[in-house]
């Protein structure tokens, strides 16, 4: 039972201290900016990582992270919540949007990555001109604006949901549910003219 009120006191202690660095920082104290940087950094960037999961895109989350928590100390309530657990939901939506971002700049521009397989190969979309069906969905898929066109590969050709769409891409669920639904009736139109 010791034990458990030790580890209690000595989580009580950490939070007066974070608290109190958190304090300082809304006085542009870069002394207790550092100071909180050196106690939470190593925690903080393992949420990063697992998010993440690449160690640049991570250094760099972490980074604009600790620029939003030094600008917005001033907004920490102590009694709404731990201050490791309100730094750590700052890191988090920065990961988050972060992820949402690249991803979407992927989409935008090399959508084309969006089809490789997990070994890293390209989704064979060429195999489709070895017959005359292929040739005329392949030209019909060419119609399709870019967005349109990755988004009903990765469906049927790799198998995802719509879900999984709007988490890969960071696009939201109903334009991806309108991007299909709009390329499907253009690819009937055209395979049927």
């Amino acid at each position: 039972m010791s034990g458990d009120n030790n580890s209690k006191e000595l989580i009580a202690k950490r939070n007066e201290q974070l608290q109190s660095l958190l304090a300082a920082c809304t006085l542009n104290d870069k002394r207790a900016f550092a100071q909180l940087y050196e106690m939470t950094s190593g925690k903080l960037y393992g949420v990063v990582l697992r998010i993440l999961d690449r160690e640049e895109w991570a250094q760099d989350c972490l980074q604009e992270a600790y620029v939003k928590i030094w600008n917005n100390a001033s907004s920490y309530r102590p009694h709404l919540a731990a201050p490791m657990t309100w730094m750590s939901s700052i890191v988090r939506n920065q990961a988050l949007d972060l992820l949402r971002r690249r991803r979407r700049e992927v989409l935008q521009s090399e959508p084309e990555k969006l089809l490789e397989d997990d070994a890293g190969d390209a989704i064979p979309l060429d195999n489709l001109q070895q017959t005359e069906e292929g040739k005329r969905l392949s030209n019909c898929l060419d119609q399709l604006k870019s967005q349109q066109r990755q988004v009903i590969a990765l469906a049927y050709l790799k198998g995802l949901t719509h879900d999984e769409l709007a988490s890969q891409t960071g696009t939201p669920l109903g334009t991806i549910k309108t991007w299909i639904r709009r390329g499907l009736e253009q690819l009937k139109g055209c395979l049927e003219t």
